[in-house]
């Protein structure tokens, strides 16, 4: 596998979409969120995805420079329509409207509606996180294909719907949770395909119910498992109510409708440290859990105990430094992609 330079690997991506359509701007937001899925270890969610989201383009179900409409507000909350266009795009103006909001009430939200995919969802909490506020967001696929089995289900119901949640600190690396309420990333069972490897027991279920670590079973019929293993009702229960906050909130609904366009519809939430307690002793004392945290002496066969988001962290500094390692099936995408749009001897491919 080539191992590109998080820089480059940006500028190949923003070359690509804007070649396919997009804006400057599109184009930037959604390479440089891949490109920073790619170094945080979330490679599922990095360029891998912008052949896909290309081809959506092109299929008529992503329309670049859409302009986003405010559908209702008050104060402290905001309904937004995307209008098919990039969700890195639309997603992150609904969040600094946001947090603008939260700014003067406290404590804001928005729902968004008939966007793209929106990427590694913890970019959004983050962007409150570094405004000194508690960011959270939660996200579904509205009336897309199901990848997801309900706990005891066998044909998939639900969304990978995951959730993050990110809070100011004073550590290094931001203190953020980023979680599917599946087993696993649906990109990680197609990573997986790319790479020819096996994937763990427990993450899909053939088309039959059974368990299976062959990732090609998935596109066979199979279904995602919840998160949780043999208490995987928890998932279950945490994605149902992910659908409700980003499906029935947002009117988007529930199933899958014919077309299989791919509609996330986000909830997000931003919360004001200011207003609960001084900024700066919330933020201290935040180190001072993860360090209590980290504490703990390790158990059988463990490296010791990582806060949420560290290992994100620690991955981003040595894939800055090393580069990132793109599997050949992508990079030969980006090239064929950059061939067709006679780009390919400017962005290195010659």
């Amino acid at each position: 596998m080539p191992i590109v330079q998080a820089d480059r690997l940006s500028r190949i991506g923003a070359a690509l979409l804007k070649a396919a359509g997009a804006s400057d701007e599109e184009a930037g937001a959604v390479a440089v969120g891949c490109v920073n899925a790619n170094l945080a270890g979330h490679d599922s969610h990095g360029v891998i995805a912008i052949p896909t989201y290309i081809d959506r383009v092109k299929a008529g179900h992503i329309v670049p420079g859409a302009a986003w409409t405010i559908v209702r507000e008050s104060p402290t909350t905001t309904v937004i329509d995307g209008h098919w266009g990039f969700g890195f795009h639309v997603n992150a103006k609904a969040m600094a409207l946001t947090i603008e909001k939260a700014k003067t009430a406290n404590v804001a939200a928005c729902t968004v509606f008939r966007q793209s995919h929106v990427g590694r969802l913890a970019a959004y909490p983050m962007m409150a996180m570094r405004e000194g506020m508690i960011g959270l967001a939660t996200a579904d696929s509205g009336r897309s294909p199901k990848h997801v089995a309900p706990f005891g289900g066998r044909e998939p119901r639900l969304g990978t719907n995951p959730i993050s949640i990110a809070v100011p600190s004073d550590l290094e690396g931001p203190f953020c949770l980023d979680m599917a309420t599946s087993a696993v990333a649906a990109g990680k069972i197609a990573l997986a395909v790319a790479r020819s490897e096996q994937i763990p027991q427990g993450w899909i279920i053939d088309t039959d119910g059974r368990h299976t670590t062959d990732p090609r079973d998935f596109r066979k019929g199979g279904a995602l498992l919840p998160l949780g293993g043999t208490e995987g009702y928890k998932g279950s229960g945490l994605a149902a109510m992910v659908e409700v906050l980003c499906g029935l909130l947002t009117g988007l609904g529930f199933g899958v409708e014919p077309t299989g366009r791919h509609n996330d519809g986000c909830f997000m939430a931003v919360f004001n440290v200011a207003a609960f307690r001084p900024l700066q002793d919330f933020k201290k004392e935040v180190v001072e859990f993860a360090r209590y945290l980290k504490s703990t002496p390790p158990s059988e066969g463990s490296s010791g105990v990582f806060y949420p988001g560290e290992v994100e962290y620690l991955r981003e500094q040595e894939r800055r430094k090393n580069g990132i390692e793109v599997e050949d099936a992508t990079w030969d995408k980006l090239r064929a992609l950059a061939v067709e749009y006679r780009i390919a001897d400017e962005l290195g491919f010659g």
